[in-house]
């Protein structure tokens, strides 16, 4: 039983984190990194296995996700109790170690899902960004900002790029919440496999981005929307046209002396509005309008990714309240959403079909945690016992509060009144002989 469980948990997980992976992320280190109770090997275990992990406390996932390691690796030496010290040791994680990590993985990736997605040569990827809730503690605060209206809470900006059609993350950036997602797209272009074509919305639209694209010998089909003047070379009738060559030659560019763009225009016909789509690539027998517009319809699987991260693994905010322990659980969180996404894919070409379901992800989920009970369920009476009593401390939470509830003002909350006392009158002439009269009847 035993063996079919870690069977069913293990080979899944560790065909992407190879042993390769981790020499390499040893290597990418620039100081040595060996806590005895937390090497890098068994941190990454726990802390993927939390991600994936059921509770309503990262206090109640770490207990669980630890006492799975327990059930797995019964001869090693046991990891640290308490998630202080858990933390403590993933804060002293350089973060180009677990960057070294994802790049592994996206290796892996890269060499089992890459060439069967490519159209025509291409290979479609979408790309777009979200912001992330931090908690209002000081040191985020102060070093994260504010992100929108005044009093709101620090957030992160992150942008990714996915595989289209399994909707896959391929890789990703954080920032602060006022981030620039061009910046983050042109940080992600040497992450990109050759021949890659970049599908995104009108947002990722600018000359500077355009050719830095093309400099990184990758092609886009990005939307355009009114903001934008194309120029062309003999006048066409708005009403008529459906495809055709523009340049596109923004004033600022033409002051600096910079050429223009030639570029294609495509326009797809839609039921409420028409969606235009502009891309580098000219000839119509690389890319046709029909699969011009089936590659940005399948773009919405990114915002799907979005859902599943958010929803899913329940990461609408992040717990660490310092900016070390907020970029390293975002970089976690990511990495084993691309493992669970990556093991979804398998399952489903397993059963013949080629485009990732929709709510693949959640059952692929599910069967992880229903593997970690199984583990838990093998541990010894000791171990068992000693699991038992770490998740009633967690979950009880009995401790002395020696300051107030709340830390800080509370923005855009209205200052609270207590209530006035009561009014206390006496009872005088018909109003006393009416309380007389209902006692006597009563």
């Amino acid at each position: 039983m035993k063996k079919v469980c870690l069977r069913a948990f293990g080979s899944a997980v560790f065909q992407y984190l190879t042993p390769q992976v981790f020499k390499q992320a040893y290597q990418a280190s620039p100081c040595k990194y060996s806590p005895p109770r937390w090497p890098l090997s068994r941190l990454l275990w726990v802390l993927l296995t939390s991600v994936w992990c059921s509770g309503d406390s990262q206090e109640e996932r770490f207990v669980a996700a630890r006492a799975a390691y327990v059930s797995c690796h019964q001869s090693t030496r046991r990891p640290g109790k308490t998630l202080a010290g858990f933390l403590m040791a993933l804060a002293k994680v350089p973060m180009v170690v677990l960057r070294a990590v994802s790049a592994g993985v996206r290796r892996q990736l890269g060499n089992q899902f890459l060439e069967p997605l490519r159209i025509n040569g291409f290979l479609p990827i979408a790309c777009d960004g979200s912001r992330l809730e931090c908690p209002r503690s000081e040191e985020l605060q102060r070093r994260l900002g504010e992100s929108g209206k005044a009093g709101s809470a620090p957030m992160m900006y992150l942008t990714t790029l996915v595989l289209l059609p399994l909707g896959l993350v391929w890789s990703w950036r954080w920032g602060k919440g006022t981030a620039n997602e061009h910046d983050h797209l042109r940080q992600l272009l040497p992450t990109l496999p050759p021949r890659s074509l970049i599908v995104a919305d009108a947002f990722f639209a600018g000359y500077e981005l355009f050719r830095a694209i093309l400099q990184a010998r990758a092609s886009f089909l990005v939307r355009m929307s009114s903001r934008f003047y194309l120029y062309t070379a003999k006048k066409i009738p708005l009403q008529r046209f459906r495809e055709g060559i523009v340049y596109y030659w923004p004033k600022a560019e033409r002051d600096r002396g910079n050429p223009p763009i030639k570029l294609r225009l495509i326009r797809i016909r839609g039921k409420k509005a028409d969606v235009w789509l502009l891309t580098n690539i000219l000839d119509p027998k690389q890319l046709s309008r029909k699969i011009a517009g089936q590659l940005y319809r399948w773009r919405w699987r990114n915002e799907g990714m979005f859902r599943h991260y958010k929803r899913m693994l329940k990461k609408v905010k992040l717990e660490s309240r310092t900016v070390a322990l907020v970029h390293r659980e975002a970089e976690a969180s990511l990495l084993a959403l691309q493992l669970l996404l990556a093991m979804t894919v398998q399952a489903v070409q397993r059963r013949g079909q080629t485009v990732l379901l929709q709510d693949s992800p959640r059952r692929m989920l599910l069967r992880i945690r229903a593997n970690v009970t199984a583990l838990l369920r093998l541990l010894g009476p000791g171990q068992f016992d000693e699991y038992q009593r770490m998740l009633e401390q967690v979950r009880s939470e009995q401790r002395c509060r020696i300051s107030s509830k709340e830390r800080q003002p509370w923005p855009r909350r209205k200052p609270h009144k207590p209530p006035k006392p009561p009014k206390i009158r006496v009872l005088e002439g018909a109003l006393k002989r009416k309380f007389d009269r209902v006692l006597r009847a009563a």
